[in-house]
């Protein structure tokens, strides 16, 4: 099942995020729908940053917009999808000069959907893991429906009721004007109002009880009304407030939209009420009436409370944000962003007529140094139900952008205390209310923004984004950051969590949660009384490194999205453990027993994998490689990584030394379902594999390692600390095409893996060992040719402290012999458990 299918069987709330992404008109769901298939088929990401690949797919896709065009002009009904592949077609020729333009705006696309679909999978997730809250919840929606219900059913007897005294007044009424015209005798005039008077006793003593059953009716709804407003309202505020910055929190808003009409709708029929009553009172009157007398203070109150909760009514359904924003809350100026709004009072009659318009910042010119801005697009809509799904009042700004408002010469006023992602704004939004007699004017305000000017800031701006939502409650406080106070550990872990939980589909655990807790405050019986202060998290850069904590955090965080987030969903990555601990677990565990680490010394984010390894006489060391970063693992999956990695052992045979994911699930189990090669016509690269690079490094007791893969200059990369003193040599091997790890034509061949870190304890120092020899006790399958020897001669004379590698390196490369040379390595079968390497034929770059 592709993506996009698995998109559409979604419920409501994600199929509709799926409708909303591809509102515009950048990537049309036509072509997303029915090119889906081959879409999904294609590296949109490669393609981004490799113009000749997006060249070739831009191609291609015109070719299949063709296609389609064709298969639609074969079909009678469907001109208009004819009509309109043709101009799309045209629309995509502006991407003829930037192909690699169109690439990216298509993997965005696609990125946005696995968002979406991991949203939906967490939200089952959470709703079969969260029973407890869940029954909380839902006793809490019983007894609201139960009130409300009990309203309704008040306010049917009294429209009952009303008819009742209408009947009644009317008797009386026609009575009396009969007793007025009746000439009779006196004795019998007398008993006609005796019957009179007590029919109008009765008249009164319905309208006393109507009045307080109106009084009774009031008092229930307001009742109502403060657990509607006060409790549950703000509970999805603050669950909405908590969604922003990732918790799994349900913020749709159905249940309250049902809740805000049944309430508001019994208000207006008192309303009503009191109108009849009005009427009635014109009909007739008598001395000491209840209805002049109570009625006013009684109409004050439903005017009172219905101008209450149509206020509360109004509110922002989705917060602002930008298509490619790292999250909600945070804009850039001069990039479009979009928000929602609604009103949670289902009405027909004013769909249509509730016109809203957007502003930022009425307030802050009152605030000393903040800039100003101005918001640009349509900023004015209407409420309508057309724009959701189950016909809620919303207005949907999709093409908003703000402005800088320049303040003598300069955005900035002078106060610069705070930086510029330290400054809050809001988004408000305004509208009138007009409807049976009551005229309202509404006004509601997005949480806090953050407006940037520049993509770099976006780190920076997402913690002050996490921080205020994490920690005020009050979306008015703009400045927070002028005093903002400390989080607790309890707090600042929970928000964490969130991250990894929106970011890879699983939080973290206690035992991560500590580690983290003794990193920052060291080793304590209990963490509750610790506290992390803003210039900590967000300022102040960790000890011995040049970076702060949010901006480690962050770079793995990056890592686990867009790169692990399988393996860290599955469980497969432990994550935060210290190198201490590390030993302690290894040590106890079968010989080959591995597990996945986040580098701490690396600042954009590194993953490391230690394993353990038994001596002959049965002693255990543990053995680490540099960290991977998203160098490496754009270019190779980390599970391809663990598949196919080797070491030298004893008379140069890799073999691979990770046999079980701790604490002893086999490899195979834990990884094989990520393995992605193909064999055969199936792998479009095989007919490029022709060599291969690997990176060799020996010890002084004949152990190697070998580490296969790309990965960043190795002489700039930030690398966690060796265990031990290390120079590495580049090996280059030959073999046969069935590759483990097969390599595409672009890759860099210096882009080279896996410098071993070996354990303190084991005392073993890696120094550098001349080019792979044949072992000796191996007879080669092919004649000898001395040619390849010469070569390697070559290259290790060039290998010196004076010489140019690369030079070398391209001189052995080119050399047609070592290419037409398989004999330097054993066949397949006298090598135990040991695929033979497959080597893509590429050229060595300077």
């Amino acid at each position: 099942m592709t993506q996009w299918e698995r998109l559409q069987q979604q419920d409501t709330v994600y199929s509709q995020r799926a409708l909303d992404l591809y509102n515009g008109d950048e990537f049309p769901m036509d072509v997303r729908h029915y090119l889906a298939h081959w879409i999904e088929g294609q590296d949109w990401e490669r393609a981004s940053r490799d113009s000749s690949q997006a060249a070739f797919l831009f191609q291609v896709l015109l070719e299949n917009l063709d296609n389609q065009f064709s298969r639609f002009a074969q079909e009678r009904d469907s001109f208009l999808l004819q009509r309109n592949f043709r101009r799309y077609k045209q629309n995509f020729q502006r991407y003829q000069e930037e192909p690699h333009t169109l690439a990216i705006i298509i993997n965005w696309f696609l990125v946005k959907e696995k968002e979406i679909l991991n949203d939906a999978e967490l939200a089952q997730q959470v709703q079969t893991l969260q029973v407890q809250p869940a029954t909380i919840e839902l006793e809490s929606q019983r007894q609201m429906d139960k009130g409300l219900k009990e309203l309704k059913m008040k306010v049917e007897v009294m429209e009952h009721s009303i008819r009742c005294l209408e009947e009644q007044q009317d008797e009386f009424d026609f009575k009396y004007q009969t007793h007025k015209m009746d000439s009779c005798t006196k004795e019998e005039k007398n008993k006609q109002i005796e019957g009179l008077q007590k029919m109008l006793n009765g008249l009164d003593k319905c309208r006393k009880d109507f009045l307080s059953d109106i009084l009774a009716i009031l008092d229930t709804a307001d009742c109502l009304s403060v657990v509607l407003i006060d409790d549950e309202l703000l509970d999805w505020k603050r669950r909405q407030q908590k969604a922003c910055i990732g918790a799994p929190d349900d913020t749709s808003l159905e249940q309250l939209e049902k809740w805000f009409t049944q309430i508001i709708e019994s208000m207006f029929q008192l309303q009503k009420f009191l109108q009849k009553l009005d009427e009635l009172v014109g009909k007739m009157t008598y001395a000491n009436d209840p209805i002049p007398d109570r009625k006013p203070a009684l109409k004050s109150r439903v005017d009172t409370l219905l101008t209450r909760l149509i206020k509360s009514s109004f509110v922002v359904e989705t917060q602002p944000s930008m298509p490619q924003g790292r999250g909600p809350l945070v804009l850039r100026t001069s990039v479009q962003f979009s928000v929602k709004v609604r009103f949670l009072y289902k009405v027909p009659e004013l769909n249509h007529v509730m016109k809203v318009s957007v502003s930022i910042d009425n307030a802050v010119s009152q605030v000393k140094g903040f800039r100003r801005f101005n918001v640009l697009g349509t900023s004015s809509k209407a409420l309508n139900m057309a724009e959701s799904m189950n016909g809620g009042m919303v207005a949907d700004f999709r093409h908003l952008t703000l402005k800088d408002q320049k303040v003598g010469g300069g955005g900035k006023g002078i106060d610069l205390s705070l930086s510029v992602t330290e400054e809050l704004h809001k988004i408000n939004f305004q509208t009138q209310f007009d409807h049976q007699g009551l005229s309202v004017s509404l006004e509601t305000s997005s949480l806090p923004v953050v407006v940037i000017s520049n993509s770099s800031q976006q780190q920076s701006a997402w913690a002050s984004v996490l921080w205020f939502n994490t920690l005020c409650s009050d979306p008015k406080n703009i400045k927070f950051f002028e005093g903002s106070p400390a989080a607790s550990w309890a707090q600042f872990g929970e928000m964490l969590s969130w991250q990894f939980l929106s970011s890879g589909k699983r939080g973290l655990d206690n035992e991560q949660l500590e580690t983290l807790a003794i990193k920052l405050f060291g080793k304590q019986q209990s963490y509750d009384h610790c506290m992390i202060p803003w210039a900590k998290f967000s300022k102040e850069n960790l000890p011995d490194t040049n970076f702060t904590l949010w901006v480690w955090l962050d770079g793995i965080l990056n890592l686990v999205k867009v790169y692990l987030s399988d393996l860290w969903s599955d469980g497969s990555i432990m994550g935060f453990v210290s190198k201490g601990k590390e030993r302690v677990l290894l040590k106890k565990k079968q010989n080959g027993t591995f597990l996945l680490r986040f580098s701490e010394s690396i600042k954009d984010g590194g993953i490391t994998f230690s394993w353990v390894q038994y001596s002959n006489d049965g002693n255990p060391s543990v053995q680490t490689v540099k960290p991977f970063t998203s160098t490496d693992l754009k270019q190779i999956a980390l599970p391809e990584i663990i598949c196919n990695f080797r070491i030298m052992v004893a008379e140069n045979v890799p073999v691979n030394p990770l046999c079980f994911l701790y604490p002893n699930t086999s490899k195979a189990q834990a990884f094989g379902k990520y393995y992605s090669e193909k064999a055969g016509e199936e792998n479009p690269y095989l007919k490029y594999l022709k060599t291969k690079l690997v990176f060799v490094s020996k010890d002084r007791n004949g152990c190697s390692s070998v580490g296969e893969g790309p990965v960043s200059d190795l002489c700039t990369q930030d690398r966690d600390p060796p265990f031990s003193e290390a120079s590495d040599d580049f090996d280059l091997l030959q073999g046969s095409e069935n590759s483990p790890m097969p390599f595409s034509s672009t890759i860099d061949p210096f882009l080279l893996n896996s410098i071993l870190d070996m354990d303190m304890d084991v005392g073993v120092d890696v120094v550098p060992d001349s080019f792979l020899q044949p072992a000796p006790h191996i007879s080669p399958s092919h004649p000898q040719q001395p040619s390849v020897d010469n070569d390697v001669d070559i290259l290790r004379e060039a290998v010196s402290p004076d010489a140019d590698v690369r030079l070398a390196l391209q001189e052995f490369i080119n050399s047609q012999n070592f290419l037409n040379s398989t004999d330097h390595y054993p066949p397949e079968d006298s090598i135990h458990g040991f695929q033979d390497f497959g080597y893509p034929n590429m050229p060595l770059t300077p």
